[in-house]
């Protein structure tokens, strides 16, 4: 574990704050576009012939279109999704018969190849602001206790009402 001083920056070092995006790279954009939509609830932040952007608030994903999507697969790198509700995520894994991984937890791959994992805003340390979350129509989202807890450790729970 960094030392305190180290962790905030004091050393010169700029400090992590959020991840504003992560980017994919898809072989065929409008193909892309219906896989997330099947999945997922979202709004279109912009698109263009190669590349779409899916709103997540303050955060969005950039689908890329390429020649090589998905000609290198690898077993570990991959990205994190929070969503609302992973029972409805796993309904329509189901309905739709998209394999998940052989993994705990909820992962799959979109058809490049891109590893997501899916995880429930409720029982992980990650929080929206309130203001973000009630633009995005989600201001009724709660957290577990443990996930509570684990923000409460780092002294960044949200504040209670």
């Amino acid at each position: 574990m960094a030392d305190s001083d180290s962790a905030r920056g004091d050393d010169g070092r700029a400090r992590l704050v959020g991840i504003n995006h992560v980017a994919c790279e898809v072989g065929d954009i409008d193909a892309a576009l219906e896989f997330y939509k099947s999945l997922f609830a979202f709004d279109l932040r912009s698109r263009s012939d190669t590349h779409a952007f899916l709103d997540m608030g303050d955060q969005f994903i950039a689908l890329a279109e390429t020649d090589a999507a998905g000609d290198e697969i690898d077993d570990a790198r991959h990205f994190g999704l929070v969503v609302d509700d992973t029972d409805r995520v796993f309904e329509r894994l189901e309905t739709l018969e998209i394999d998940r991984l052989d993994e705990p937890g909820l992962e799959i791959r979109d058809p490049w190849g891109n590893r997501v994992q899916i995880v429930d805003y409720a029982e992980i340390q990650f929080a929206k602001a309130d203001h973000v979350l009630e633009g995005m129509g989600l201001g009724d989202l709660d957290k577990t206790d443990d996930a509570l807890a684990e923000l409460a450790a780092k002294g960044i729970a949200p504040d209670s009402e």
